[in-house]
């Protein structure tokens, strides 16, 4: 074997060495846990809102009938667009509010880590199906939910943070709790998918906000803000400062753009990171998008380590509290 075929052979290990390790290597679960947790408190909060007209949105004789949503779903992916939901067998209001109950039992298991396996694979049924009898009113933000839990069907969702793992350290009372590392390689594949996923959504965010000439001379940021429909918060003062204002413009587009490069450089994460929680934040409260600027930021959570949210929650072991290793 030549010089060149040698180079050429150790180059294809190790990227084969590389990508079973990006994939395929066993790591703690407190990272997928925690997103369970709010994923949860999020499918939870979003589906009470619909308890308020409940039969309006999703009874049978709501304000979008059967027709319309097959219309409306056909309008956006063509006439042989499939769709589903569990709603439209339901002809009756007392069934109605039993299956919402119910819905909102299951997300409340996902949340507390009951039979979460179980729990997660029910709340991603029940989110599409919620998701396609409301058509007129889908937004981002249930797109993400329903990302968030797809990806929770796949890992041990359950093994921190929840019922489940209580349970567990009940059954095995002869070993202290949290004294026993539990790697698992579904929960790393469930992890990278998510933070795949995460830089597809800012990529193309990013990715579409450059077809917009507002974007190009630095206005979106005024448009944005100036727009009463959104606005919570008046920021019209900062009508003075159009040069900060055209600077956040570009810096929002670039943060999208180049999420998915610096995000997973150990140096600039903290600061990609960062940007994230600032920009969401400021959705959430300058613009009246609370919900979709939390549900991006328990996306973001699949970069921080599994002992980095250890640290923050110690663990009890032999009769004391200390700190579990992550993965």
């Amino acid at each position: 074997m030549n010089t060149i075929q040698k180079a050429i052979y150790g180059w294809m290990k190790d990227a084969v060495n590389t990508w079973d390790h990006f994939w395929f290597t066993a790591i703690d679960t407190a990272t997928l846990a925690t997103i369970r947790f709010f994923t949860g408190l999020m499918l939870l909060y979003t589906h009470l809102v619909w308890s308020l007209d409940l039969s309006s949105f999703f009874g049978p004789q709501g304000w979008i009938t059967g027709d319309v949503l097959q219309q409306t779903w056909e309008l956006q992916g063509g006439e042989n667009h499939y769709f589903w939901s569990h709603f439209l067998a339901i002809d009756s209001v007392s069934f109605l509010w039993i299956a919402h109950g119910f819905a909102l039992l299951i997300f409340l298991m996902l949340t507390l880590g009951v039979f979460s396996r179980t729990s997660a694979i029910f709340a991603f049924l029940l989110t599409v199906s919620y998701m396609h009898r409301a058509a007129g009113a889908l937004f981002g933000l249930d797109q993400i939910n329903v990302m968030l839990t797809m990806y929770l069907v796949i890992g041990p969702c359950g093994d921190r943070f929840s019922v489940d793992a209580w349970w567990r350290e009940r059954r095995q009372r002869n070993e202290p709790m949290g004294s026993k590392r539990r790697d698992f390689i579904s929960a790393n594949i469930a992890i990278r998918l998510i933070q795949i996923h995460m830089c597809v959504i800012y990529f193309f965010a990013g990715a579409r906000k450059m077809l917009g000439g507002s974007w190009w001379d630095g206005s979106a940021m005024w448009l944005s803000i100036a727009n009463y429909e959104y606005q919570t918060v008046d920021l019209t003062w900062l009508a003075d400062w159009p040069v900060l204002l055209a600077f956040l413009t570009h810096v929002i587009v670039l943060f999208e753009l180049f999420y998915c490069v610096l995000i997973w450089n150990r140096l600039t994460r903290p600061v990609v990171l960062l940007t994230a929680v600032l920009m969401h934040l400021g959705i959430a409260t300058c613009l009246g998008m609370a919900t979709f600027g939390l549900a991006m930021l328990i996306g973001n959570i699949a970069f921080i380590a599994p002992d980095l949210l250890l640290a923050l929650c110690p663990q009890k072991s032999a009769g004391r509290l200390q700190p579990s290793r992550g993965g």
